[in-house]
């Protein structure tokens, strides 16, 4: 697949089957994922790999679409305001890097913000130094959403003198 298609094409997966997902392969996309763009070289991001007592505790409402690897990544704060937010754009960026590669190899994501409650937190034993930017559960879909149609760029571009 091209880029292009593998951007316009990835989903947001609710429903995930249940086979496995090479561990090797997905660290393989981690690892492909730490080339995004990253300011100050950081490297912000930090993976936890979610076992079953975890996600029992956590009772997402749809134990991430039933996915059979679920992660949260989180961002390191940084020692000033801006690097946090530096921090975060590049984990965001990490973020996507990782769902691209993961797309292209025909496995699913899903994206939870629930670890940005103070008791997920908690369970997750995230230092107070670092945000949970998601949790994701990883997997082959069982069902692909339809393409939602995108406002047009030009409706999103102002130029200033």
């Amino acid at each position: 697949m091209e880029i292009k298609e593998i951007i316009e094409n990835r989903r947001i997966i609710k429903k995930f089957k249940q086979d496995p997902v090479d561990l090797d392969l997905l660290k393989s996309w981690l690892q492909v994922a730490t080339w995004a763009p990253n300011h100050r070289m950081t490297e912000p991001w930090e993976v936890l790999f979610l076992g079953p007592d975890t996600r029992a505790k956590l009772n997402h409402k749809t134990n991430f679409g039933q996915a059979p690897i679920a992660i949260a990544i989180l961002s390191k704060h940084g020692s000033t305001e801006i690097e946090k937010n530096e921090n975060m754009v590049a984990v965001s960026c990490f973020i996507q890097n990782f769902m691209l590669l993961a797309w292209s190899n025909g496995v699913g994501t899903s994206w939870s913000s629930i670890g940005v409650a103070q008791s997920v937190r908690k369970m997750l034993h995230v230092a107070d130094d670092y945000e949970v930017v998601g949790i994701f559960g990883v997997g082959y879909p069982e069902e692909i959403p339809l393409v939602k149609n995108r406002t047009k760029i030009d409706n999103k571009i102002t130029h200033l003198d």
